[in-house]
């Protein structure tokens, strides 16, 4: 992005900020994948498992079509599988029809009959839908993409047929817990983003990451905030996402996942939450250089607050690992613990090194 589209964000953060002082307000989006009850509130224990961009086409078509949609995640099946509750963020739509986006460099689109059941097979819960890529061809692309994630029973934060809907909660109950999911895009081109009168993406303007994670923490004890933003391929945070993230934990949230820059960028604990700035790629068709190395997150909970994070570092350089994210060990994997230290040590962050694993005790 270039420096006038960092003050256009700066700019939009500014209004939304005065917005805020003003006491703004929105109406609780509704939330339609769990009855409405009061939170439930026990010793159970809960870990939620976060990747990062999922892309399974383009450069990866040929493989894929070759060996099968599922070699995308064979080698991180297991981990994946031991959550209860698996995230990630779904870049581009699943459909076979709609109008390719005239002015973009990268369009990018999945066959939803091969993405959706791999995605199934491998755990995942729960994708967001906001970022550059969900209306590359439309929006009759992204009606394709909802409604075969609705189909093959995967929940969907971030984007919709308007913007009520793009910024509708998701709320899953796992071991007498509800975990809130919440996902914005700050990314262009902004005719992505969704108004009252066409479908699209959450635009993350602050007074409405507010008032959507104050309305979801009234109704779940686990408020989770996923944000498309940042510059790619570089580790300097922009100034708005520092502020915006530690403003959804302010509001209530407890996690905050970050994705676009397609590399790792800095894990930060703020006050008694948790912030991972970018999760880098995951399983994604390009083969290009810059994304080398990943993490898959882990975040442990305990009743309503994270008390463990463990980073698990990850290959994603397809030219070697061919569209299979697989995980590191050893020095290879030390070397991706000290980049994420020495990173989260700029956010006032300790993060330990054990068994191959970046750790964030809490």
């Amino acid at each position: 992005m270039s420096r006038s589209i960092d003050r256009t964000l700066l700019r939009l953060f500014a209004v939304t900020s005065i917005c805020l002082m003003a006491a703004c307000t929105t109406q609780a989006p509704k939330i339609t994948r769990s009855d409405v009850t009061p939170p439930v509130n026990d010793s159970g224990a809960l870990r939620i498992t976060a990747v990062g961009d999922i892309m399974i086409d383009g450069s990866a078509r040929e493989i894929m079509q070759r060996y099968g949609y599922d070699r995308a995640f064979a080698a991180t099946r297991d981990r994946l599988q031991q959550a209860d509750i698996a995230f990630g963020n779904l870049e581009g739509p699943l459909t076979k029809r709609g109008t390719a986006v005239n002015d973009k460099q990268y369009l990018f689109r999945s066959p939803p009959e091969a993405v959706v059941p791999a995605l199934n097979k491998a755990g995942f819960d729960i994708v967001s839908l906001a970022n550059n890529h969900t209306l590359d061809f439309g929006e009759i692309g992204l009606e394709d993409t909802i409604r075969a994630l609705d189909e093959g029973g995967i929940a969907h934060v971030g984007a919709g047929a308007d913007l009520a809907a793009a910024r509708k909660v998701v709320v899953i109950e796992r071991n007498g817990l509800k975990v809130a999911f919440l996902g914005y895009s700050l990314t262009f081109p902004e005719e992505f983003w969704a108004t009252a009168q066409h479908g699209g993406t959450a635009f993350g303007h602050l007074e409405h990451v507010v008032a959507d994670v104050r309305a979801a923490r009234k109704r779940a004890d686990i408020v989770v905030v996923s944000f498309h933003w940042g510059r790619e391929s570089v580790t300097e945070l922009r100034p708005y996402q520092v502020a915006l993230g530690r403003s959804a934990i302010d509001a209530g949230a407890q996690l905050v996942i970050g994705h676009h820059p397609h590399i790792l960028q800095a894990v930060e604990k703020y006050k008694q939450g948790i912030i991972l700035y970018s999760l880098g790629n995951f399983a994604f068709g390009s083969y290009s250089e810059k994304a080398r190395v990943s993490a898959i997150a882990e975040i442990d909970f305990r009743k309503h607050q994270p008390v463990r994070l463990t980073l698990r570092p990850i290959n994603v350089l397809n030219i070697d690992v061919l569209f299979q994210p697989t995980p590191l060990t050893g020095e290879a994997a030390q070397k991706v613990v000290r980049e994420l230290q020495q990173l989260s040590s700029e956010r006032n962050t300790t993060l330990t090194e054990s068994e191959d694993a970046a750790v964030l005790e809490l």
